[in-house]
């Protein structure tokens, strides 16, 4: 079972890498903004957690793979290799760093590779390394199956991952994963002080989510896409709780993660990139203040955001999520030390999902919160959403803005892998269905058109 699904967060080398053996030292002032910061520093050097695997491994992967990837790998150099994995798993690297060196992963000295927290929350888009951005190329469960496969072959040591992914979902579609119920089976192996205990899930419903854009984390009181939890810097350690940690490292820790919190709140959200129809936007500011802003805020000079959340009867969107945790669930968080023993309220009802900031919205793409729709385009028009669809990778589409996304009328039976498999979102699939928010079905195409154009602005 996916118990200690552990590897979100972090492996230390105290501001040196090593990659395939050649150390790398950068110091913060040599970073791009966005990438310096004592709560980056920390989240890309600090371990606190066992490693996943190590470099031998990961540079043998490619062993792994379907054909014809196989053989393309076979004959390329270890450098093209390493691209294509970085490319097949959606890892990416900072702005100047080494192209060995994955932000999603920390690599000590001796070569082991430690998962952190950007492996879900750090991305690119058109091309473009975005701090905070999420990270919809993500390839959890094949990176999983793949170094599962290989330690075998390599006769080297299962670990947690190895094991508990085989038998717990990780996620069905690239860029996304089954993050809340990494939550659920991990404190039910927890009590309110985070001790240790002998448990087991209550209620385990197995899904898929999008991770939210970390730029937006300044203009939210509240967490997840429920809302239901007070934000604050312990949330962001929960997935800490292998046994190796007991309540002692997360005391250890907790100024460390009150500096991730201080860089989360500091990041913005990047600019589009391309061309804007100023005048058009304008139109479509009026728009949105007239049919938008009430659940989604404003911005520029007199920006607000409500933090409102909007019924599941009124959004329609896919009722997975917010049903997949109880009362129960949501009770015990708020009695936890994640949430300062109950001083930090939760909403143990919510009733629906908060309509999120969107701030950056077309560098977030594909949206709701199980990723089930490609562009904005679509977000407007949902009697044409595409019921499955595959993306061009790093492919962006300026005027749908959004992932570059070819529409298919049924995910191919004749798929030789999961990781094939995985590349097709099929909105038929358990959680994963773009029905709902069809608020935009009362602006003529005009007006949708006006909107879109203002969106590229936030």
């Amino acid at each position: 079972m996916k118990t200690f699904l552990a590897a979100v967060v972090v492996c230390c080398l105290l501001g040196t890498w090593a990659v395939a053996g050649d150390r790398v030292e950068r110091t913060a002032a040599e970073r791009p903004a966005g990438f310096s910061g004592r709560g980056y520093e920390l989240l890309t050097t600090k371990a606190f957690m066992p490693p996943d695997f190590d470099q031998e491994t990961f540079d043998n992967l490619w062993q792994s793979w379907e054909e014809p990837q196989r053989s393309q790998a076979e004959r390329a150099t270890i450098d093209e290799r390493r691209a294509m994995a970085f490319a097949r798993y959606g890892l990416t690297s900072a702005p100047g760093d080494p192209p060995g060196k994955p932000q999603q992963y920390v690599i000590d000295a001796a070569g082991n590779w430690t998962m952190n927290c950007l492996a879900c929350h750090q991305g690119k888009v058109a091309g473009q390394v975005v701090p905070g951005m999420p990270n919809t190329q993500f390839a959890l469960q094949s990176l999983a199956d793949d170094v599962r496969t290989t330690k075998m072959r390599l006769k080297k040591r299962l670990v947690r991952m190895d094991l508990s992914s085989a038998v717990f979902p990780l996620g069905t579609s690239h860029g996304t994963t089954n993050a809340v119920m990494f939550g659920v089976a991990l404190m039910a192996y927890r009590d309110p002080q985070l001790n240790v205990v002998a448990g087991l899930p209550s209620r385990m419903v197995h899904h898929d989510h999008d991770a939210p854009a970390w730029w937006n984390f300044q203009r939210k009181s509240r967490l997840y896409a429920d809302g239901f939890a007070e934000k604050g810097h312990r949330p962001l350690m929960q997935f800490m709780l292998t046994p190796e940690n007991g309540p002692e490292k997360f005391q250890e820790w907790e100024a460390d993660f009150q500096e991730v919190y201080a860089w989360l709140s500091s990041l913005e959200a990047p600019k589009y990139p391309f061309s804007v129809d100023q005048a058009l936007a304008a139109q479509g500011e009026s728009v949105f203040k007239r049919n938008c802003a009430d659940c989604h805020g404003s911005y520029g000079d007199d920006a607000s955001y409500p933090n409102k959340i909007v019924s599941i009867e009124e959004v329609g969107t896919d009722p997975v999520r917010l049903s997949s945790l109880t009362k129960h669930h949501r009770s015990g968080y708020e009695a936890s030390w994640f949430s300062h023993f109950g001083e930090h309220k939760v909403v143990a009802d919510p009733g629906g999902y908060v309509a999120p900031p969107l701030n950056g919205i077309w560098a977030s793409a594909p949206y709701f919160h199980n990723g089930s729709v490609p562009t904005l385009w679509h977000v407007l028009h949902p009697a044409e959403r595409p019921a499955v669809w595959t993306r061009t990778p790093d492919g962006y589409d300026q005027q749908k803005v959004g992932v570059e996304a070819t529409a298919h009328e049924r995910v191919p039976a004749d798929l030789k892998s999961g990781h094939e498999r995985r590349r097709y979102f099929d909105t038929a699939g358990f959680g994963k269905s773009a029905a709902g928010h069809d608020f935009p079905d009362a602006l003529d195409e005009g007006e949708k058109r006006a909107v879109l154009e203002y969106l590229k602005t936030l």
